[in-house]
Parts: structure tokens; sequence; C-alpha cells
């Protein structure tokens, strides 16, 4: 099993990645692969709403989307991790998620995801929401944990001293992992859930 964990803080190894890298250990104990993907240094522009991905296949502009897509695709479950900025998400951040899960096509039902939202401070829980809107327009199960999933830390390195904090993110990492295992035996067994055509209705005709 597999598992892309998402650093949307353009400190590659700042506290953000110490969150996540919490998460990773716990995944490697569980006999999971897990990847760090670095996103929130990296030059990412925003969707245009060209829809050209829907002829290519793929995102028109060539970057982090494109790169990470297949990874997407393979894992079973995705963690998305995020500083926070004015009560919300890494503008990288946000542009690379608007861009990944449009483009790509490949159904996303059943996989798992989690998001983490770091800040010194306050804005926690909103950038967290933001985050899971993700996830529940894809029919993506959201992994919980024994609190919201935050860490608190602002210079690089405080949220290693955040016990609270870090110990949600093994608790959510081991609850994630139950839940892939579980899902993974319920398609054995059971298949996908039944899904009728998308009927979509614009409110303006």
């Amino acid at each position: 099993m597999k598992v892309m964990l998402v650093n949307g803080s353009p400190h590659a190894k700042g506290n953000t990645f110490l969150a996540l890298d919490e998460m990773r250990k716990v995944f490697e104990q569980e006999g999971i692969q897990a990847e760090i993907v670095q996103v929130g240094s990296k030059a990412v522009r925003g969707c245009i709403a060209c829809r050209k991905c829907n002829e290519l296949g793929k995102c028109v502009f060539d970057d982090a989307v494109n790169e990470t897509a297949g990874l997407f695709e393979e894992c079973d479950g995705i963690v998305v991790g995020s500083p926070v900025y004015y009560a919300s998400a890494n503008g990288n951040l946000v542009s690379y998620l608007d861009r990944l899960f449009f483009s790509t096509k490949f159904d996303k039902a059943m996989k798992v995801g989690a998001s983490v939202a770091v800040a010194r401070r306050g804005g926690l829980s909103a950038t967290f929401d933001q985050l899971n809107k993700y996830f529940t327009i894809s029919n993506m199960p959201i992994a919980a944990s024994q609190y919201w999933n935050s860490v608190h830390g602002g210079a690089q390195g405080e949220a290693a001293q955040d016990g609270e904090g870090m110990q949600t993110m093994r608790t959510l990492a081991l609850n994630m992992s139950f839940l892939m295992k579980s899902i993974a035996l319920g398609k054995e067994k059971y298949g996908l859930p039944q899904r009728e055509a998308w009927a979509p209705t614009n409110f303006i005709r």
C-alpha cells in the first residue's frame, strides 16, 4: 500500500514537514510505503479553467501537478499538510490541489484523505476544513484522529515540542492505516459502492 504526503510549506524541513514525517514513521511501521512530496516551495500557477486536461489527459501546465499525478493515482491515501496563512492554506498548495484534483480524471473513490494544519497559534480549524473539501467532493473517506489534525509551532522545529499535536499525528496515521487496509479488504469482498451516473444541474440554464 502507498500513501502520498504533500508538504505545502515553502520550508522543506519546517514544522509542517515534522508533522508529516511523524506520520510517515507510523505508516512505515504499519508496512505502508509513504513518500513526502515537497510542493510549497515550487512555482505552481493557478487553474485558468481552460479545460485542456479533458483533451490532454493531464494539466496544460507541466509542473509539480503533472509530476505527481501518477503517484496520486497509485496511492491508497493522501495526506495534505499546510502552514496557516491568514486562516487558510498556502496559496501554492491551493493552486496545486485545484489543478491536481481537476486535471486527474481517474476515479478517486475510496482513496483515503487526511489534512494537517500547522500554525503558531490560530486559523488551524479553518485551514483544516478548507483542505478537506478536496476529499469530500471526490468520494474519498476522511481519516480522523483524537483531535482536529493540527500541530502548533512558530519557529522552525517548534512543532516537535507540541506533544499533543505530534500524538495526534501518530494517531491519525494509525487510524488512516486501519481505514486503508479495511477498504482494501472491503473491495476484495464487496467491490466499490454502486454509483449512479452523474446528474449535474446548473442553477442558470
